[in-house]
C-alpha cells in the first residue's frame, strides 16, 4: 500500500474528521475525501461513518488505528539518517592513515573516545604509504590524516588545524647562547630533513633563498621521532609543528624556538570517500578523529 494511504488513514483515525486531518497532512480536504475512498476499498470497510454533525470510527477503523501508528513510527525510523544508530552496539573496524607525528599526538585521545563509547570497535592505523593512492576511493583507508594532497578529486575533507612551524634543537645547542636567533645562524646550523621519499628541499629552503641564504641538510631520516631522537643527540637542528608533544619535547631535553622566516602554517585535516559520508557509524568514527585532534577546547 502507498505510505501516504497509511498516514493520510492514520491522520483520520487520530482525528475522526476528514478537514482536521487534511489540516494535519498539509492538504485539502477534498485530497483526504479521495484517499478515505481509496482506504474503504482497499480494507473493505467504511472505517468512518457519519454519527450526526461527525465521524466515528468502525470497529475495523479501532483495530488498525494503534497498528497504523506503529507502523508508521517503524517506517520513520528506518528512513531517519541515522536511524537506531548507537555506538554501544557498533561492531566494526576503522582504518586510519597517519604520520606518525599525527598519530603519536591523537592515538591515545582517539582510542580512548573510541573504546568508552564503543568497546567493540578496533581501530587500525596505517602509515602514510597509501598517500598517494586511490585507498579511500577503493576502501582501503576510512580517514586519512594530516597534511591532504594528491587526493582522488570526489574525495570529501574537512580542516582542521592550521599550525605553525617551529624549530628544535637540544637545550644546550649553541644558537641558545643568549644572542637571536637570526635567518643567517638559523640558516648556518646543520639541519635533519624529514621525508619518506629522501626529499632534501622545502618550502625553509625557498625562504631563504629569498634573503640570498641556503642551509645544509645534512641528515635525512623517515621519521620525526628518529629526527627528535637525533637531535637530543646532536647538533643538528630539525622541525616540528608549534605546541606539539611539549612533554616528550622536555623529558627528551628539546626546545623550540621560533623560525626567522615568514612561513605558511601546516594545514592539517581528514579526508575520506563520500560513499561513506552519511553513514551513521562512520560519522561517528569522523567526529573523534577530529576531536582527538583538536584536544580540549
Amino acid at each position: 500500500m502507498d505510505l501516504n494511504l497509511l498516514r493520510a488513514l492514520d491522520a483520520l483515525l487520530q482525528e475522526n474528521s476528514v478537514t482536521r486531518a487534511a489540516e494535519r497532512l498539509g492538504t485539502s480536504p477534498a485530497a483526504v475525501s479521495r484517499m478515505l475512498a481509496r482506504l474503504r476499498r482497499a480494507v473493505e470497510d467504511p472505517l468512518l461513518v457519519r454519527a450526526g454533525q461527525g465521524l466515528v470510527p468502525t470497529p475495523r477503523a479501532l483495530e488498525l488505528r494503534e497498528e497504523v501508528g506503529a507502523l508508521l513510527r517503524g517506517c520513520d525510523s528506518v528512513l531517519r539518517p541515522g536511524a537506531g544508530f548507537d555506538p554501544v552496539h557498533l561492531d566494526r573496524t576503522f582504518t586510519l592513515q597517519a604520520g606518525e607525528l599525527m598519530l603519536v599526538r591523537t592515538a591515545g585521545a582517539l582510542v580512548e573516545r573510541v573504546r568508552a563509547e564503543a568497546p567493540r570497535v578496533d581501530v587500525v592505523f596505517l602509515p602514510e604509504a597509501l598517500e598517494d593512492g586511490p585507498a579511500l576511493r577503493q576502501g582501503l583507508v576510512d580517514v586519512e590524516l594530516g597534511v591532504l594532497g594528491h587526493l582522488d578529486t570526489e574525495v570529501r575533507t574537512r580542516q582542521l588545524l592550521r599550525v605553525p612551524l617551529v624549530g628544535l634543537a637540544r637545550a644546550g645547542h649553541p644558537l641558545f647562547d643568549g644572542r637571536r636567533i637570526t635567518a643567517r645562524r638559523f640558516a648556518a646550523a646543520d639541519h635533519i630533513g624529514v621525508s619518506r621519499r629522501g626529499k632534501r628541499l622545502g618550502p625553509i629552503d625557498a625562504g631563504l633563498a629569498d634573503l640570498g641564504l641556503r642551509r645544509r641538510v645534512a641528515v635525512i631520516v623517515p621519521s620525526h621521532t628518529g629526527a627528535m631522537l637525533l637531535a637530543r643527540d646532536s647538533d643538528l637542528v630539525t622541525l616540528v609543528p608549534e605546541d606539539w608533544l611539549p612533554d616528550t619535547v622536555a623529558a627528551l631535553g628539546l626546545r623550540t624556538f621560533p623560525i626567522p622566516l615568514e612561513l605558511a602554517p601546516l594545514e592539517l585535516g581528514m579526508a575520506w570517500h563520500p560513499r561513506n559520508s552519511a553513514d551513521p557509524g562512520h560519522r561517528w568514527f569522523r567526529e573523534h578523529v577530529a576531536a582527538a585532534v583538536l584536544g580540549p577546547e
